[in-house]
């Protein structure tokens, strides 16, 4: 059994200034694979040391929550389920990772919308677009920006996205246990107890960063949910959100295969538009796919209209069918419901039934439009519950705060 306690005792590895590092090769195509041998120093009989803070999942805001943290000189371990880092990441923007979108705050609150939008407000102003485009270019990963305000990696691999982060968990000497499924969850005596199949530790902080329910195989199960349920808190039930439109109709039948680059679709209730966007839309065998559709998708998972009317332009015309099945949930790229965003606090990310735990990402109850948006509130909750956490430790001198 491997012995976790006794890593965070030692003090950060000492980061050389971003300006005498090497470059990297951010042509690499290899996927991340770090992981973490937790050295066996203390003795037998010892009792265990207590690590300031365990990062439960490492996709994209866990990830981004670990550099941070190891930036900031907080001691801080990874655990991650699977045998790499960021696999869902790795598919993002059809591997190309659209990390965020270059517009106004008040602009994506507002297209996030709901209870989102005054929820996200703290830590989309903490951490705006323009400062993970600042993080990322710091860390050797030249971006750019689309027309319409979409950044990629100017390479358009989300390799490099990842490599950047696994790469500044190395830097800081932030250690990531991957192959480490966490059983459970349970708090005594004002700590956290983690177990994993091999292996247990304590935490006085807990951030659970597991992602939602969407493409399983990545590991987004939901058992952050679930160890959420355990310290008390309730949850939204699972709708898909951003996913495909299934029905049949002759036009699709002549057109599969086909993408428009950019068409508009409706939502009509009673004839009323209630829902109009643009974007590509992908004709597939099955139905209608791609962003225009997507977002549609998003606001019946939100409203969840009984009966609708689904619209969409083409070759000059307008077609429509009634109230159209969606893909299964687990295609979902954002899945509706998790922890109820009334149960945490948003200027801290911080839980109100259960001292210590905090959540980042899609865990929470937060779906936005496709197009950098979902990453956008990955990265900044993370960012913000990190802070949070290290105002909470004590601010050791050798910390530093967090960006």
């Amino acid at each position: 059994m491997p012995h976790i306690s006794g890593f965070w005792d030692r003090p950060p590895k000492p980061v050389p200034p971003r300006g005498e590092r090497k470059p990297r090769n951010t042509g690499r195509s290899r996927p991340p694979d770090s992981g973490f041998s937790p050295p066996s120093s203390r003795k037998p009989g010892m009792p265990p040391a207590v690590l300031p803070l365990a990062i439960l999942g490492a996709g994209a805001a866990g990830l981004f929550a670990g550099c941070l943290a190891g930036e900031a000189g907080l001691p801080a371990l990874l655990l991650e389920r699977k045998s790499r880092a960021g696999c869902k990441l790795l598919m993002t923007g059809n591997g190309r990772c659209n990390l965020t979108k270059e517009i106004p705050v008040a602009q994506m609150l507002a297209d996030f919308g709901g209870a989102m939008e005054s929820f996200l407000a703290p830590a989309l102003n903490a951490m705006p677009p323009r400062s993970v485009m600042a993080w990322f270019g710091r860390h050797g990963v030249p971006l750019k920006t689309m027309g319409d305000g979409r950044v990629f990696p100017a390479s358009e691999k989300a390799t490099d996205i990842a490599h950047a982060l696994v790469d500044t968990l190395r830097d800081t000497a932030t250690p990531i246990c991957l192959n480490a499924e966490v059983l459970g969850i349970r708090k005594e005596n004002g700590l956290f107890s983690v177990q994993t199949r091999t292996f247990a530790l304590q935490a006085k902080s807990v951030l659970i960063a597991t992602g939602g329910v969407g493409y399983p195989k990545t590991g987004s199960v939901g058992d952050g949910q679930k160890w959420a349920q355990a310290l008390g808190h309730t949850l939204v039930p699972y709708r898909p959100g951003l996913v495909g439109f299934v029905f049949e109709h002759p036009w699709i039948h002549r057109n599969a295969g086909r993408t428009l680059p950019r068409t508009t679709v409706r939502i009509r209730i009673d004839g009323r538009a209630v829902y109009e966007g643009d974007g590509q839309l992908d004709c597939l065998s099955w139905g209608l796919g791609g962003a225009a559709a997507y977002n549609a998708s998003r606001y019946t998972g939100r409203e969840c209209p009984r009966a609708f009317t689904l619209e969409w332009e083409a070759d000059g015309q307008t077609f429509r069918v009634e109230t159209p099945k969606t893909r299964p949930l687990k295609e979902s790229i954002a899945v509706i419901g998790g922890v109820p965003l009334d149960e945490v606090d948003p200027q801290t990310m911080s839980s109100r039934l259960c001292e210590g735990l905090y959540f980042a990402g899609e865990v929470l109850d937060i779906d936005g439009p496709t197009g950098g948006y979902n990453l956008s509130a990955a990265f900044a909750t993370a960012a913000l519950a990190v802070r949070s956490v290290q105002r909470g430790n004590g601010g050791r001198d050798e910390q530093r705060e967090v960006l």
